[in-house]
C-alpha cells in the first residue's frame, strides 16, 4: 500500500497545493493508501442547502436530480455543489482498512456514518438507486474513501438507520447550541421547524430553562405547527426570514429593543444573515449553522449597521456532537415519533 498524508492532500487533482475541500477535483480511484478507509456505499445523505438547490434546479424532477448528482461527483470526484459549496454525508460498510489506519477497534464489514463532509470525501458512484425529491437522502451503489483524520460514528443498534443518518447530518447544530445557551437566555431560531431546527429548539428549551425564552421563526405554517404541537418554543413567528424589517419588528414586540442574546440560522435559502444579526443583542452570538450563509454579507452588514455581535461559522463537529444529537431522540419520545415519520 501507498503511504498517504493524514489530512487526504494526496487525493488533490486540482488546484495543487491546497486540502479536499476546497479542492475543485479529487483523485476518488478506489485503491486505498494506508491509512485510509474504503467504505461501500449504501445512502448519501445530500446537505440541505445543497439538496434545495438541485431541486430547484432541476424543476423537482427526480431523473435530473439523479442525473445532476452523478453529474457533480463524476467531474469532481466528489459530491461538493458547485453553487452552495457544500456535501453532506453517507452511511455505508467498511470494506478494506489501511494498515496505518488509527483506529485498531474498526472492522471490516462494520456500518459507519461518516462525520465529514461529502464535499471533501473521494466518491465513485455506480448509480442512484432511489430518489426522492422531499428527501435528501438518496440510496446508491458506489464507494468512498475516508482519509485518516476523518470523523465517523458507528451506527447505534436502538436507532433505525434512516433516522440516524439525518441526525447525524446535523449533529453539529445542537451541539454548539448546548455550547452557547445558557440558563435564562433568550433564544432566537430562524428556521427552527426543519431538521437541524427541532434538534436546535429542544437543545435550547433544556439550556434556556423556565426562564428563557425560545422564539423560532419558520416559513412553512405547517413545520411552526409541529414546532409549537411539540412545546419546543415559547414563542413562534410564521414569517419569511428574507424579509429583515418584518422579521426584526415581531422578535422585538416580543423580547423589546435589547434584542436576542442568542440566534441560530438553519434556514436553507440565502439572504437571511442581516435578519439573524437585527434580532440579536449588542455583545450577543449569531451562529449560522446554514451552508446558504454568505459570510461576506454577515461580516459586512454588522459593520454597516454597528452591530458588536459575534458571528460563528457553523462548524458541523463539536466534541460529542454525535451522541448528544443521539440521545435527543433517546430523552423525547415525541421528537422521535416526528422524526421517524419523516425519515424511517
Amino acid at each position: 500500500m501507498k503511504q498517504g498524508d493524514k489530512y487526504g492532500t494526496h487525493r488533490v487533482i486540482a488546484p495543487a497545493g491546497t486540502l479536499p475541500q476546497p479542492a475543485l477535483v479529487l483523485d476518488n480511484t478506489m485503491e486505498i493508501r494506508d491509512n485510509e478507509l474504503l467504505i461501500d456505499v449504501q445512502t448519501l445523505n445530500v446537505d440541505s442547502a445543497s439538496y434545495a438547490q438541485i431541486r430547484q434546479a432541476c424543476d423537482g424532477d427526480a431523473g435530473k436530480m439523479k442525473a445532476m448528482i452523478e453529474g457533480i461527483v463524476a467531474e469532481r470526484g466528489k459530491l461538493q455543489n458547485p453553487v452552495t459549496g457544500s456535501g453532506g454525508m453517507l452511511i455505508g460498510t467498511v470494506r478494506e482498512i489501511g494498515l496505518r489506519h488509527p483506529d485498531k477497534r474498526l472492522k471490516v464489514g462494520d456500518k459507519i456514518a461518516t462525520l465529514v463532509s461529502l464535499s471533501l470525501t473521494p466518491l465513485k458512484l455506480e448509480r442512484i438507486t432511489r430518489l426522492h425529491p422531499d428527501s435528501e437522502q438518496v440510496d446508491a451503489v458506489g464507494q468512498a474513501i475516508l482519509f485518516e483524520s476523518g470523523i465517523y460514528a458507528a451506527l447505534p443498534d436502538d436507532i433505525p438507520e434512516r433516522l440516524a443518518l439525518a441526525l447525524l447530518d446535523v449533529a453539529g447544530a445542537p451541539a454548539q447550541v448546548a455550547r452557547l445557551v445558557k440558563e435564562g437566555d433568550t433564544v432566537c431560531i430562524i428556521g427552527g421547524g426543519g431538521k437541524s431546527g427541532l434538534l436546535c429548539c429542544y437543545q435550547a428549551m433544556k439550556n434556556a430553562g423556565p426562564r428563557g425564552k425560545v422564539i423560532v421563526v419558520e416559513y412553512s405554517p405547517e413545520n411552526a405547527r409541529r414546532v409549537e404541537e411539540l412545546g419546543l418554543a415559547t414563542n413562534v413567528i410564521v414569517a419569511d426570514a428574507t424579509r429583515v424589517l418584518e422579521v426584526y419588528e415581531r422578535v422585538t414586540a416580543i423580547v423589546g429593543e435589547r434584542g436576542c442574546d442568542v440566534t441560530i440560522n438553519n434556514v436553507n435559502v440565502p439572504s437571511t444573515e442581516m435578519t439573524s444579526i437585527l434580532a440579536t443583542r449588542d455583545g450577543g452570538t449569531v451562529y449560522f449553522f446554514s451552508m446558504a450563509t454568505s459570510f461576506s454579507k454577515a461580516a459586512l452588514g454588522a459593520e454597516g449597521i454597528g452591530k458588536d455581535v459575534s458571528l460563528l461559522i457553523g462548524n458541523g463537529y463539536a466534541a460529542g456532537h454525535a451522541e448528544l444529537t443521539l440521545d435527543i431522540v433517546r430523552e423525547s419520545a415525541p421528537v422521535r415519533e416526528l422524526f421517524e415519520r419523516l425519515y424511517c
